[in-house]
């Protein structure tokens, strides 16, 4: 296969593709459009399946590696109410199906598995165009396209994945859908030294995830590795509600927040008043559930800019395993990347539809009228999402 591959966006959908690549013998190239891999924080624990997110990993032939970065512990799940009192509380069963990492120590099991070169830092897409159509005279430019860079800087390759995220700018070349606010936000914050200077949180939170929800708010939080715990606030609120917040002012932004679960346990909301950083809001933006497209001779997209969706655990998972997937179709079909294509995104829609339907179910058993015990109900088996 001669064909050139142009990967943007170095998150763990595109890691995962140019690894699956690379373990078949084929290159490829990623362009990030962060500075360096250390650039930034790289979010906080996943639980990554053995359907999706620990098959990706087989086949791009890092499951030692994976098993290495475990959390153990981490998988254990309580849910409490608002008054601290445990309704539910799983230990860890140390079968291995749904083990906790953290997205940082997986990213980089990723990057080091590649060859040298493989991913250039600090190339943002400024814009892209197609460099010609089944309608052309010149076939050799069909599927052909032509990224320019916010240096000034071109490529053009012959095979372009969109694995850059919620507002990709590949996304355009083949839909016209654009995120919408759910309606939901989630507010992040951190506690260090947890077991010595914040011991009562530390024994709400226990050894893995605690969710702590209501109607229209949540206290969430994962004890990580390193004695950390890392806090989710969640709250149904309009987009105009969180602009009248100076998220700047971190003592005030955190006062504000906190004044939305007065009443709760002060080792609930110790999470989030005594927390180390400033808050950091992440409002939730899906696209539609169906989202899917025409076939675009040349171009397919992957993880969130494919169907970005509320959080529901299987964000990360979908974005590898669609790597692998995309990955897997090419090697198969080496001299036909077109087929490869239409068979990885005729397979891809099913799933993430199915996936998105799934999050709008888990976003209310959390938030919802039934919550806390609607979340409860999840756990123990007596109320279910599709599978």
């Amino acid at each position: 296969m001669s064909n050139s591959i142009t990967i943007i966006g170095a998150g763990l959908g595109g890691l995962t593709l140019a690894r699956v690549l690379h373990v078949h013998g084929i290159p490829s190239k990623i362009y990030e459009a962060e500075p360096s891999a250390e650039a930034r924080t790289q979010g906080g624990q996943l639980d990554i399946h053995e359907h999706n997110g620990q098959a990706a990993l087989d086949a791009a032939g890092l499951i030692d590696e994976f098993r290495a970065i475990i959390h153990e512990g981490g998988a254990a799940s309580r849910v409490l109410d608002q008054h601290a009192a445990v309704l539910l509380d799983e230990p860890d069963d140390g079968t291995g199906a749904r083990p906790e990492v953290l997205r940082g120590d997986l990213r980089r099991i990723l990057l080091e598995s590649l060859p040298d070169g493989t991913i250039e830092w600090g190339r943002k897409v400024d814009s892209v165009r197609s460099l010609g159509s089944r309608n052309t005279a010149d076939e050799r430019a069909d599927g052909r396209h032509e990224l320019t860079f916010a240096d000034g800087s071109t490529v053009t390759t012959d095979l372009l994945v969109g694995a850059d995220g919620a507002w990709s700018k590949i996304r355009p070349l083949l839909s016209d859908a654009k995120p919408e606010y759910v309606g939901t936000t989630f507010i992040e914050t951190y506690l260090y030294d947890v077991d010595e200077k914040h011991s009562a949180a530390a024994e709400a939170v226990g050894g893995g995830a605690m969710y702590a929800p209501a109607p229209g708010k949540a206290i969430a939080a994962h004890r990580e590795a390193g004695d950390i715990v890392h806090t989710y606030v969640q709250l149904n609120r309009t987009a105009e509600w969180f602009a009248g917040i100076d998220f700047t002012d971190a003592a005030a932004a955190t006062a504000r927040v906190a004044a939305e679960f007065d009443g709760w346990a002060t080792e609930l909301t110790a999470l989030i008043t005594d927390g180390e950083t400033a808050p950091i809001p992440r409002a939730i933006h899906a696209l539609p559930d169906e989202h899917r497209w025409d076939r675009v001779p040349g171009v397919t997209l992957l993880g969130d800019a494919a169907h970005l969706m509320a959080p529901s655990g299987e964000g990360a998972n979908l974005a590898m395993f669609d790597g692998a997937e995309l990955g897997r179709a090419i090697a198969a079909h080496p001299d036909d990347i077109e087929a490869a294509l239409s068979g990885y995104e005729e397979a891809m829609f099913v799933r993430s539809a199915s996936e998105a339907a799934d999050s709008h179910v888990i976003l209310d058993l959390c938030l919802g009228e039934g919550a806390p015990y609607s979340l409860v109900d999840f756990f123990t088996g007596a109320a279910s999402v599709s599978r």
